[in-house]
């Protein structure tokens, strides 16, 4: 086996649509042998579907990145439409009562437990989709399927495109890193550009001294995807809850929650209460703080917004935690950091990072193959596109390219992010660390024999927990001593990293409750439809801000309109904090002193991450712990 062979990427429209048709037409060979003579014995059932299953993923895996990655207009709305084309079959397929009927015959009896839970897995994906419905409810939830898919990518490619402009003089960029303003060049009119991008959009909220222009961009960033974005959002709530109602469940997160972790939909609002009831006194403590600091300049503003929390928090850090973000982010230069991941895991789990010269879509992409650093095994094959440009995702995600079947196709994934290319906010750092353990964890689970738990395959509410605790990593001395260094070749030093770690402790209240109001928003606009009582999204948007949120809300801001989640998460953006609780509790095993120790280190590896989706994630995290997980290292964390 070996890797993808991508074509150039003035090519990548015509071979993606050949692989698409290639790819289907195994998914419809298959589906046929089902309706007209389907095989008797269960184990070489689950072959054949696996092998549909792989080929399906063959195209949605690819069409899915390059529609969010790639530079031509045209190639990511051929993938758009590819998309659309495959999701329609897949349903007719989940809907299709003669194929049910083959698998709902067929005995696990004599079937290993793995092959036993795929064979489960596949009968509550065709209930799931109605297949024993009467055909007017069947035909009805094809429509409905179609539509979300579409409004799906309405709602990626807004968010994704509208990046908004500032045009601003240069004696407004006071308090900016000096490399920050190289970077941004004054143009002949006398203005520099300045964009709602990462790159831009984060250092202007968190260093500008021009408290205006704090403003500007906040209301800008806030403003990304409206209005276009707000009927996509209320038609794709409002189906959504027609779609479960139409399969038996009472709502949208009932349906949504039935195969996660947290079980039921009711059980979502019990944890927002959860965490926000723990985090009530730390963000009071935290806002505090915060308020006093903002009055000693403002004594006249009111209470602090979003428009000055970036700002002055920064404040906070370097006055009372001697932390100066503008002197932290001199010790990591982009190529160094990016090295310095790969040493760190590969170091961790004894992998090895090869770079590898291929056609990818764009020059900013590096390419790894992966190897076992004690068998020189090929694992698979890594692509890193890190860097900001027009038509581009413009969140962090990891993306598969290929899932992994043992004997099959080897693990391919994709990590994208918006980076600067010179020198990076450890915020930054914090976050590639995690979003490249989301891609370790779709590497080292892409070695199974069914495409069905292969990678990222976990109950959705688990799948953040491995990359939440990868980033203590990028919070260690020792760690970041490995490949940091300041334009003297020198290191971070220990007490600063150490000074960093205080001042991120300050701010944990803050963010667990910001954190509450992204899920009672993901929550309530669902719930909202079920409960008879929609309302203006705006409005409720601005209510659950004052209940859960640390600052009221920006008047005239509509943040909920780039809120991306809302679309591949849903009702289901608990999920961060539900998994952060684990992640605290995985890391309780691991030794601070020593974050290395390879016999920790390969447990964790074998036991969570290589296996994928093979058993339910509460199992294979009491695997590891050798008990259930548990809130308490969580709320021992947020108390101190």
């Amino acid at each position: 086996m070996k890797p993808l062979d991508l074509p150039a990427a003035s090519d990548t429209k015509a071979w993606m649509e050949e692989r698409a048709q290639t790819q289907l037409a195994v998914v419809r060979e298959v589906a046929d042998r089902f309706r007209t003579s389907p095989p008797p014995d269960a184990l070489e059932a689950l072959r054949e579907w696996n092998r549909l299953e792989t080929a399906a993923g063959n195209v949605l895996s690819p069409v899915q990145l390059l529609a969010n990655v790639h530079p031509d207009l045209a190639t990511r709305e051929a993938c758009e439409a590819l998309e659309v084309e495959t999701m329609k079959l897949l349903t007719e397929l989940g809907q299709d009562q003669a194929i049910y009927a083959a698998f709902a015959a067929l005995s696990p009896e004599g079937l290993d437990p793995l092959a036993a839970r795929y064979l489960d897995k596949i009968l509550v994906d065709f209930r799931r989709s109605g297949v024993d419905k009467p055909q007017e409810v069947r035909d009805r939830l094809k429509e409905i399927n179609k539509r979300l898919t579409t409004l799906d990518l309405d709602f990626s490619r807004i968010t994704r495109d509208d990046v908004r402009t500032l045009r601003v003089t240069p004696d407004r960029l006071g308090g900016m890193p000096a490399d920050w303003v190289a970077a941004h060049s004054v143009e002949d009119d006398g203005l520099v550009t300045l964009t709602t991008d990462y790159p831009d959009a984060v250092p202007v909220r968190t260093f500008a001294t021009d408290r205006s222009l704090r403003e500007e961009m906040v209301t800008a960033f806030l403003e990304r995807g409206w209005p276009q974005s707000e009927p996509v959002l209320t038609e794709m709530f409002a189906l959504r809850h027609e779609l479960a109602t139409l399969v038996d469940y009472p709502d949208w997160p009932s349906y949504d929650a039935d195969v996660k972790m947290i079980g039921t939909g009711s059980a979502i609002p019990e944890f927002i209460e959860k965490i926000a009831s723990a985090a009530a006194e730390p963000m009071e403590r935290d806002m505090a703080v915060l308020q006093a600091r903002f009055a000693a300049d403002l004594p006249e503003a009111g209470p602090i917004t979003g428009v000055d929390t970036a700002f002055y928090q920064e404040v906070v850090r370097r006055e009372q935690y001697d932390v100066d973000a503008q002197l932290v982010r001199t010790y990591f230069p982009f190529a160094k950091v990016r090295a310095g991941l790969l040493e760190v895991t590969g170091r961790l789990f004894g992998l090895r990072w090869e770079p590898v010269e291929v056609p990818v879509w764009h020059d900013d992409v590096a390419s790894y193959d992966v190897f076992v650093s004690a068998t020189d095994e090929l694992l698979g094959r890594i692509h890193l596109d890190l860097h900001p440009r027009p038509g581009k995702y413009s969140h962090a995600a990891q993306f598969s390219l290929a899932s992994g079947v043992a004997g099959t196709q080897l693990p391919e994934g994709v990590l994208v992010c918006n980076f600067p290319r010179g020198l990076m906010e450890h915020d930054d750092v914090v976050t590639l660390f995690h979003e490249f353990g989301h891609l370790l964890h779709h590497l080292l689970a892409g070695h199974g024999e069914w495409a069905r738990f292969s990678g990222v395959a976990t109950e959705w509410d688990f799948v953040e927990a491995p990359s939440q605790m990868l980033e203590e990593w990028a919070w260690d001395a020792d760690v970041l001593a490995t490949f940091t260094a300041d334009e003297a070749g020198e290191p971070i030093p220990a007490e600063l990293v150490e000074k960093m770690k205080a001042g991120e402790e300050y701010g944990k209240g803050i963010q667990a409750r910001q954190q509450m109001f992204y899920a009672a928003m993901s929550y309530w606009f669902h719930q909202d439809v079920a409960d008879g009582s929609p309302t203006d999204l705006t409005e409720r948007m601005i209510e659950l801000q004052a209940r859960y949120a640390p600052t009221a809300w920006l008047p005239g801001t509509h943040m909920f309109a780039s809120f991306g989640h809302l679309g591949g998460y849903s009702s289901a953006y608990y999920t961060y904090m539900w998994s952060l609780v684990i992640a605290k509790d995985l890391f309780s095993q691991f030794d601070p002193a020593d974050l290395f120790a390879p016999e920790i280190a390969g447990r964790y590896r074998d036991l969570v991450l290589a296996r994928g989706g093979e058993k339910d994630a509460a199992d294979l995290v009491a695997d590891f712990l050798g008990r259930p997980f548990s809130f308490d290292s969580y709320a021992a964390w947020l108390a101190r």
